[in-house]
């Protein structure tokens, strides 16, 4: 407690002069602080505090019901999970795998949260998926303390709602994907923007660039898309000298190089024969990798030895681009519930405030959360290479925080009917925007979307004609009504996503519905493996991407995977990593078949793959991620992974695969895996690159089959 503090609490500077037997017992303190928790500010009215409690314990309650039904979840990164809580330097380097051959194709930031909480309670379901979900509570509460500074704890209130119950963050922050702890360390970027727009603070400029930076480091270059926004309003807004902001600014890039630049640096300088390859980079060097697949290869679509893009404004392999995106079948549902409303939100405070001062706290507040959702969203509907829907949940605590801003900011001026007339609009076309995604899946809960349009429409009137003579408590009522009915697509949304469980390297939220996408849980007629997939030719452009729905297994063909990803309905499929077609979906330079979910071996196979597993350095090598992550979690020991997470990744050559073999470090070789064609090169019976198609051969060649619970298998010591 400083000494203003005691100067400004009579019973704290009470207690101070008080003789010792006077003071509080540690007890008595004990109970103050407790009871401060609950009440909050002296100055705030009493529901304050109880009611963030609530949002916040409802956010959890929320995030983790239920959780460990979705398994490993991703389990690419479950395995590294492993690896990171069984070695020092896994963990450092993100690697797949605990003797490190290859990293996972992120930087590993968003993986330290989860590796930590497996080195302390042990590798299971809940101790990878709970960090995830408590960074989701720490999300809604960030953004409340926020908005709230600026607009009051309704405000601060409602955007905390509106991000808690976005399906796609519900989604992300039940999934052990890298955006949960992104989305978190961009809004802690924000507070500390807001708190430097206040105080013109440098250390506050500084936090926010380091906050930045060291969110690159949990998904790279997708960080600093926030970075126009922070930046203009900052440069804006903040109530200094110019020169003094545009210093400022510049010390907030050096700390922002800093904070994620000295991992960069120390996997340049580190040398190569010592660490593991740099998953997803050509040449094992993590610049190419932040500029190329997970840089701007996702926007350009040039994304060499990945799954690659498609035509900027065509059906590409990702869907459609263009401005609609964000707003289509597959991805209208994620998180476009209240974009319509924050747009319109934007516009209504930027042009009510073109007028007012350069410090204008409602203006700054504008070009800081609708920056960051017009950049972030322009990104993902344009992006020409690999964008998912799930990556939507960037946008939620922009839209929540727009949302809660223009909402209280219009509802103080109601006496106006300009006021009044906007809101009816936002109300409106929230409502008819909420009924036509339900509309989308018309056999799911029908009534709901009558409902939404009719009783939107009718508040939008009442709020017109009414809302200036409301008593106060009539308003208040309305006010929680007019939310109710906005945020009941979503949070219906949202309860189907809670109570299914998500596994696979492409989640989607929501119940099933008609679109491009992945989604966990029970096996429905025509999907794979309980994956959402839509029947060809019924992708959310209308179209099947290129190659797809044609040259598909057969019914009774072998997919490849043994993770429930077979094509084929015949019940005597066997379904096995050492199927016939290595690459079920024929696209170039591998196709999507195999990174849909991690392997799941037999008990027999994982016996006898975990057998004197203390004496290899790999238990086992496969081609791809996905295929070595199943065998990996279920047996423990470490499982190499050939080529990375798809299998194109140029590691190891043929002559660094017979060395490890000579070595005896690898116990068996798994066949099948992999995507298909890698750069250029046959496939092989592993699929992945040419040289993993090498490598197949060579064992082949070298080594006899045997079969282990409908799985294909070497044994490279025989």
């Amino acid at each position: 407690m400083t000494a203003t503090d005691v100067a400004s609490d009579p019973a704290a500077s009470a207690d101070r002069s008080a003789p010792v037997e006077d003071r509080p017992s540690p007890t008595g303190r004990l109970r103050r602080f407790g009871w401060g928790l609950v009440r909050g500010r002296a100055d705030d009215p009493a529901w304050v505090r109880p009611a963030l409690l609530a949002l916040l314990g409802a956010t959890a309650l929320l995030y983790l019901w239920s959780l460990s039904e979705s398994g490993w979840a991703n389990a690419y990164y479950a395995a590294a999970v492993q690896a990171g809580s069984s070695s020092w330097k896994a963990f450092l380097f993100g690697s797949s795998d605990g003797s490190n051959f290859i990293t996972v194709d992120k930087a590993p930031a968003f993986l330290w949260p989860m590796d930590l909480s497996a080195r302390i309670f042990g590798v299971s379901s809940w101790s990878i998926l709970v960090p995830q979900a408590l960074e989701g509570v720490a999300t809604v509460g960030v953004l409340y303390a926020a908005v709230r500074r600026w607009f009051g704890p309704v405000a601060g209130l409602l955007a905390g709602a509106v991000a808690a119950l976005t399906p796609v963050a519900v989604l992300m922050f039940r999934f052990n994907n890298p955006d949960a702890l992104l989305v978190l360390l961009m809004t802690l970027g924000a507070y500390a923007v807001v708190r430097a727009i206040e105080s013109g603070a440098t250390r506050w400029v500084v936090l926010f660039g380091a906050l930045v930076g060291f969110a690159f480091l949990a998904k790279m270059l997708q960080a600093f898309l926030v970075l126009p926004a922070f930046g203009f309003a900052y440069l804006l807004a903040a109530p200094v000298p110019f020169w003094r902001r545009v210093r400022q600014l510049a010390l907030a890039a050096v700390a922002m190089v800093a904070a994620g630049g000295w991992w960069v640096a120390l996997v340049e300088l580190w040398p190569a024969s010592s660490r593991p390859y740099i998953g997803g980079s050509e040449d094992n060097s993590v610049l190419n990798l932040i500029f190329g697949y997970n840089g701007f290869g996702r926007l350009t679509g040039d994304e060499v030895g990945s799954v690659g893009g498609g035509p900027a404004g065509t059906a590409g392999r990702w869907g459609s681009t263009g401005l609609g995106r964000l707003f289509d079948a597959e991805y209208g549902g994620q998180a476009s519930w209240l974009i319509p409303a924050a747009l319109l939100l934007l516009v209504v405070l930027l042009v009510a405030t073109v007028r007012a001062p350069r410090t204008d706290r409602s203006r700054a507040a504008a070009v800081l959360w609708g920056g960051w959702l017009v950049v972030t969203g322009l990104a993902i509907s344009l992006g020409e290479g690999i964008i998912h829907p799930y990556y939507t949940v960037a946008l939620v605590p922009a839209v929540g925080a727009l949302v809660g801003i223009g909402a209280v900011w219009l509802w103080q001026r109601r006496s106006q009917l300009w006021s009044r007339l906007a809101a009816a609009v936002v109300i409106a076309v929230s409502a008819w925007w909420s009924h036509e995604l339900l509309e989308r899946t018309p056999d799911w809960r029908p009534h709901l979307r009558t409902f939404v349009l009719a009783a939107g429409i009718g508040l939008a009137v009442l709020i017109v004609l009414a809302a200036q003579a409301m008593a106060r408590n009539a308003a208040g009522v309305v006010a929680a009504a007019v939310f109710a009915v906005v945020l009941a697509g979503p949070a219906a949304y949202t309860q189907a996503t809670v109570t299914t469980a998500h596994t696979g390297a492409l989640p989607s939220a929501g119940p099933a519905q008609i679109g491009f996408g992945f989604r966990g849980g029970g096996a429905r007629p025509g999907n794979l493996g309980g994956g959402r997939f839509p029947p060809l030719g019924r992708l959310g452009n209308g179209q099947a991407p290129p190659g797809l729905g044609t040259n598909l297994p057969q019914p009774g063909q072998q997919s490849g995977s043994n993770d429930g990803n077979s094509i084929g309905n015949n019940p005597s499929d066997t379904a096995g990593t050492g199927g016939t077609s290595g690459n079920p979906f024929p696209f170039p330079s591998g196709g999507i078949g195999g990174i849909l979910g991690a392997s799941e071996p037999s008990a027999e196979l994982t016996k006898l793959l975990s057998t004197d597993g203390d004496e290899y350095t790999w238990v086992a090598a496969t081609v791809s991620a996905n295929q070595a992550a199943g065998y990996q979690l279920a047996t423990g020991y470490p499982v190499m992974a050939m080529g990375g997470f798809n299998g194109t990744d140029p590691t190891p050559t043929l002559a660094e695969f017979e060395d490890f073999v000579a070595a005896g470090r690898i116990h068996y070789f798994i066949a099948g895996g992999g995507m298909g064609l890698g750069r250029g090169g046959a496939g092989g019976a592993g699929g992945g690159t040419s040289d993993s198609g090498e490598i197949s051969t060579w064992v082949e060649q070298h080594y006899d089959a045997i079969t282990v619970g409908g799985t294909v298998i070497y044994d490279l010591t025989a």
